[in-house]
C-alpha cells in the first residue's frame, strides 16, 4: 500500500470529504539533492497539487491530516501500461513493417523503422489513456487521522 498525507478541505453531511494531497518528486528526499542536476530542475517546477472525494466513516473537520493509501498494484499495472505497451508496439511495427516491405518490395529498414515509431507512439497513446483512466478509478482509502498540522511561529510572526 502506498501511503500519503493528504489535508481536509471540505467534508460534506453526506460522508464524503474532500482531501488535498500536494504530489512530491524523489529529488527532495535524497542526500545528493544539492549536487544532484535533475534535484535543480524539479525545484524549478512547482508541485503539483491533487484534490479528490474520499468516503469517509467518520467527520474530520477541514485542515485535518489524514493519512491514505492506494494499493501499489494499480500504480505498477499502469507504469507497464506506459512503459512496455509502447516497447511492444514497437518490436510488432518493425515487424509489420519488414513484411509489408518485403511483400511490395521496397527497402525493408525504412519501412521498419517508420512502422515501428508509428505503432510505438499509438500504443504508448493508447498505453497513457488507459493508465490514467485506471488511476483516476482507483479510490485511495482513508488509514489514519493524524490530526491537524502545527502552526509554524514563523506565520504568525508581524516582523
Amino acid at each position: 500500500m502506498m501511503e500519503q498525507v493528504g489535508r481536509v478541505i471540505k467534508a460534506d453531511t453526506d460522508g464524503w470529504v474532500t482531501v488535498e494531497v500536494e504530489m512530491k518528486s524523489a529529488c527532495s528526499h535524497c542526500s545528493q539533492s544539492e549536487s544532484c542536476g535533475t534535484s535543480a530542475i524539479s525545484k524549478a517546477f512547482s508541485a503539483r497539487v491533487q484534490q479528490f472525494s474520499l468516503p469517509a466513516s467518520q467527520t474530520y473537520a477541514p485542515g485535518t491530516l489524514l493519512k491514505l493509501g492506494l494499493p501499489e498494484s494499480v500504480v505498477l499495472k499502469a507504469a507497464a501500461l506506459v512503459y512496455l505497451l509502447p516497447l511492444l508496439g514497437l518490436f510488432l511495427g518493425g515487424i509489420v513493417g519488414g513484411m509489408l516491405a518485403t511483400a511490395l518490395d521496397i527497402n525493408t529498414d525504412a519501412s521498419s523503422a517508420m512502422f515501428a515509431v508509428a505503432a510505438a507512439l499509438a500504443a504508448w497513446r493508447l498505453g497513457k489513456a488507459r493508465a490514467v483512466t485506471m488511476e483516476r478509478d482507483a479510490q485511495p482509502v482513508i488509514l489514519a487521522n493524524l490530526g491537524t498540522a502545527m502552526e509554524s511561529e514563523s506565520s504568525h510572526c508581524q516582523c
